[in-house]
Formats: structure tokens, C-alpha cells, sequence
């Protein structure tokens, strides 16, 4: 983790979180579409910290001179392991935030135990 990490801790107002990963995303060079996906997606795995987990989260993001990463982490527990990989049924009752994240963001990486769930969102800042 680079030094010029960015800490925010959140409980139900998403507007703090959204404001941060739309300012450093900018600041790192995303263009303007890739900030809505990005902001799109935090927003969506930190609703969730506070839909499921019903703890405070924390929101720590950086970058290098590759990437953007946004990690979300909870004290909550995600069971299945593959959750947001696999296309829901267009008549599930819920899956579709996380699944829409992976498709917005460059990878995703999720770990859950018992002590918590830590997600991190990654979007390079160049492609090609």
C-alpha cells in the first residue's frame, strides 16, 4: 500500500463516501465515466456494510501509478465465496449489486472469516 492512503470511516450516509472516491479518482487520473463506475460501485459494497453487516465501515483508498484501489471492510460475513462472480436470475431478490460491481470495476477481491469482510475494488488508470 502506497503511503497517501485516504481513511474514512462511515455508518448509513453514503454522501462522505461517494464525495471521497469521486475526488480521488479524479485526482489519480480516471476519466469521467470510469468515476461513475467507480463511485457506482464503492457505494454499492459500502450500502451493503450497512444493509447486511449493520456495522460501521471503513473505506481506505489509494493509488499508484497503475491503479485505484477502494477497500470497504465490516465486521460482517459473507458465506459464499464466488457471491458477485455468477450472474443472478433475473428474479432474484438480491445479488445484483454485487455482481454489477464486478463487472464495472478491473478485479475484486473479497475475504470474509468470522472476524470480518474486507473487499477491495480495483480500476487501472490506464488501459489499453
Amino acid at each position: 500500500m502506497p503511503d497517501a492512503m485516504t481513511t474514512l470511516t462511515f455508518t448509513t450516509d453514503l454522501s462522505a463516501v461517494r464525495a471521497m472516491v469521486a475526488s480521488h479518482a479524479r485526482q489519480a487520473g480516471l476519466s469521467a465515466a470510469r468515476v461513475i463506475d467507480l463511485v457506482l460501485a464503492v457505494s454499492e459494497v459500502a450500502a451493503n456494510t450497512f444493509r447486511h453487516a449493520r456495522s460501521a465501515g471503513t473505506l481506505d483508498i489509494w493509488h499508484d501509478a497503475d491503479e485505484i484501489v477502494c477497500q470497504i471492510t465490516d465486521d460482517g460475513f459473507i458465506s459464499d465465496p464466488l457471491v458477485g462472480t455468477r450472474r443472478p436470475a433475473v428474479d432474484a431478490m438480491g445479488g445484483h449489486g454485487l455482481w454489477l460491481v464486478n463487472q464495472v470495476c478491473d478485479r475484486v477481491d473479497l475475504r470474509s472469516d468470522q472476524t470480518g469482510t474486507t473487499i477491495r475494488l480495483h480500476m487501472f488508470l490506464r488501459t489499453s
